[in-house]
């Protein structure tokens, strides 16, 4: 068994360097890198993956740099819903909410499911009465709006209206900006967790869920190998299965962790004309974190090591 390590993704897509301005840039890198060190200090500590985990993507679901949680954005109908997962790979239970859009951490909500319900994925009205019955607050869904996101969504709707945009503005191609948050993790004890959470795309249709709430599509963990977490074209990874995909190849094809992941995110999800990234933990503490555009708002760090994060291609 590897290292106890923590790694964090805060979408992938178009990132121009040339957009972004530096002071920008080290808002993004200071987030990342912050949110790492908390997770590698709960592993440190002896806290479990799935506790890393959720931990690190409730951290990222409050910094409004990223489009989960605070700063989500907005439906065709000017609203919010919001969608999470977690999955422990120890027991391979799992716990999602979808269509959310009165809870304040969705991530939060998708471990309540996992740890205090009988089933795996509550959606809309039914995951927030399943909550508030366990004692979580419910929030005005104003909580996530901003007024980035709203213009964001006014300039999607300026031309014919149909304009499904991913993300955010400058510094990043709004069509091509796959705006989901992500983490995964081995403890000290050996056990993968996954997490994935996200506000979906700007001006989707009401009810659309996408990969990241769905065990196997977008957030997957099996001790037996390996703890992914997806961002990029939804629709594409769900058709694929791509982080069970990962698992799959490394378990009946016996490929490594990098071998795994570069087949599914440089040659499956392209083919269907999807993009993205993911980030992975196998069980041996080895980390990958490929993807096929421009950039991925990314960072890794080991228990003792400092965080090692990045955007771009290196």
């Amino acid at each position: 068994m590897g290292k106890a390590v923590i790694a964090i993704h805060g979408g992938a897509g178009a990132i121009s360097r040339a957009q972004m301005s530096p002071a920008l840039e080290q808002q993004y890198i200071a987030a990342l890198s912050a949110v790492v060190e908390a997770g590698q200090a709960l592993l440190a500590a002896g806290g479990s993956a799935l506790d890393a985990v959720t931990e690190a993507v409730r951290q990222l679901e409050e910094c409004p740099l990223f489009n989960a949680g605070k700063g989500a954005v907005f439906t065709r109908d000017a609203t919010h819903e919001l969608d999470a997962c977690v999955m422990d790979g120890y027991t391979l239970k799992a716990g999602a909410v979808a269509g959310v859009s009165r809870i304040e951490n969705p991530v939060l909500a998708a471990r309540l499911v996992l740890d205090a319900s009988p089933h795996v994925l509550l959606v809309g009205e039914g995951a927030h009465a399943f909550v508030a019955s366990q004692g979580m607050p419910l929030v005005d869904p104003a909580l996530f709006s901003t007024p980035e996101r709203l213009a964001q969504l006014q300039r999607a709707q300026a031309g014919d209206g149909d304009d499904i945009v991913l993300d955010h503005d400058a510094p990043l191609d709004p069509d091509r900006k796959f705006g989901t948050v992500g983490a995964v993790a081995l403890d000290l004890q050996g056990n993968l967790a996954a997490a994935t959470s996200t506000g979906g795309m700007t001006n989707k249709l009401p009810g659309r869920v996408g990969d990241s709430p769905l065990p196997g599509a977008g957030c997957y963990a099996n001790n037996a190998n390996v703890a992914v977490s997806c961002t990029g074209s939804g629709e594409v990874f769900m058709r694929t299965l791509a982080a069970y995909d990962i698992a799959a190849l490394m378990e009946y094809g016996g490929m490594s962790l990098h071998e795994a992941c570069a087949g599914v995110v440089m040659d499956k999800i392209p083919a269907l004309g999807g993009s993205g990234g993911v980030i992975a933990i196998d069980r041996e503490g080895n980390v990958a974190l490929p993807f096929n555009c421009e950039g991925m708002y990314r960072g890794y760090g080991y228990v003792g090591d400092a965080p090692n994060v990045g955007i771009y291609q290196e």
